[in-house]
């Protein structure tokens, strides 16, 4: 079959391969026929080093698609199932499922990401976190093949597989945004404008998306901000709109030090940051003891949009289906396979919100 793979960590392209093989599922593992997937940055970040990631890979990890083959002991899902891949599934039974933090769950994901299931040339390949959307089948752990409904485009699926379930997640379960209150978003690029639509959703009366792709600013305001501004032009906004008091809420949507302290910066005393980026393990950032005292502010980490993605993925559905949630207005390019680096190379100069490819 065809896939994307990266052999060497750095590279700037994939070789697009049609002489990979995959592994028939074993027990609890299912193959997924992959129809559409998302590619989102975290992809970029792992063919860069940023994030870890043995190689070679597949990269993708935001996919949809239909159950083409079940291993023994599988009775959730069945063959023919359209669903959502979940690249961190949880396992259900772990402390962090029981208590509704299934997006914590690590219990399955660790021992995914380190068994390849591709071939190619007899040699191992992985999937990228385990999965490895950019490929026309991949196989998986049961828990990552969420079942959906059959009208359910592929497309608009797979964008709920990572950076729709993220951003929206980030407002509504870890930052708990509050009707009437002021945002501002550090990053406006495809989970940037899911954190927009989620503060639009939870009723904020003030939007200010943050990004110096000045193209961008016009794509935020249309999902939702009240208005957008260059990283300089920050300060002022904070001034007209907050009286200098600071924002209620300021996400840093990017994954850059110097970016969470201009979050920081940004929020009211008593306000609250949420760092949905996902950075280097060695870019730290630093807050003297004072202030962390003194201005009373919470910092928030926000992983794979604050729940059980299993419930979020039904959540985020029934808001599209009711107008609330664009997700047709995020989908800038539908590409295929075989263009997956002028995808990439979209996401790189920022001119894609988020680039779905036809596999």
């Amino acid at each position: 079959m065809r896939a994307a793979v990266l052999f060497e960590i750095g590279s700037q392209t994939l070789d697009v391969r049609d002489d990979v093989t995959l592994a028939d599922p074993g027990p609890g593992e299912v193959r997924i026929r992959i129809h559409a997937t998302g590619v989102c940055h975290s992809d970029l970040s792992a063919m860069t080093g940023v994030l870890p990631q043995p190689v070679p890979f597949v990269p993708g990890h935001e996919g949809a698609g239909e159950v083409v083959a079940v291993g023994a002991g599988v009775a959730e899902v069945a063959v023919g199932d359209h669903v959502i891949v979940c690249w961190n599934p949880p396992c259900g039974d772990c402390s962090f499922c029981r208590d509704g933090q299934g997006n914590l769950c690590v219990d399955i994901f660790f021992g995914m990401t380190m068994t390849p299931h591709f071939k190619v040339d007899g040699a191992d390949v992985y999937g990228f976190a385990g999965n490895g959307t950019f490929a026309e089948e991949m196989v998986v752990p049961w828990q990552c093949a969420v079942k959906i409904p059959d009208d359910v485009p592929f497309e608009i699926a797979a964008l709920i597989g990572c950076g729709v379930t993220t951003g929206v997640g980030a407002v509504i379960n870890t930052a708990q945004v509050q009707p009437g209150s002021s945002v501002a978003v550090i990053g406006a690029g495809g989970v940037g404008i899911s954190v927009i639509q989620g503060a639009r959703i939870a009723g904020a009366a003030e939007i200010v998306a943050i990004d110096p792709v000045e193209s961008k600013h016009e794509v935020a305001l249309r999902f939702g901000a009240t208005r957008a501004v260059k990283p300089e032009d920050a300060d002022a906004a904070k001034a007209e709109v907050t009286g200098r008091a600071g924002f209620d809420y300021v996400f840093e949507v990017v994954g850059r030090s110097e970016l969470v302290k201009q979050a920081y910066a940004l929020t009211r005393r008593g306000g609250t940051v949420t760092v949905v980026g996902a950075g280097k393990s060695d870019d730290n950032v630093y807050f003297n003891m004072f202030q962390l005292f003194f201005d009373n502010k919470k910092i928030l980490g926000s992983y794979y949009g604050g729940a059980d993605p299993r419930r979020e993925y039904g959540r985020l559905i029934a808001l599209w289906r009711a107008g609330r949630l664009d997700l047709e207005g995020m989908i800038s390019a539908r590409l295929k396979l075989d263009d997956i680096n002028q995808a990439l190379e979209l996401l790189r100069t920022g001119a894609a919100i988020r680039t779905i490819i036809e596999v």
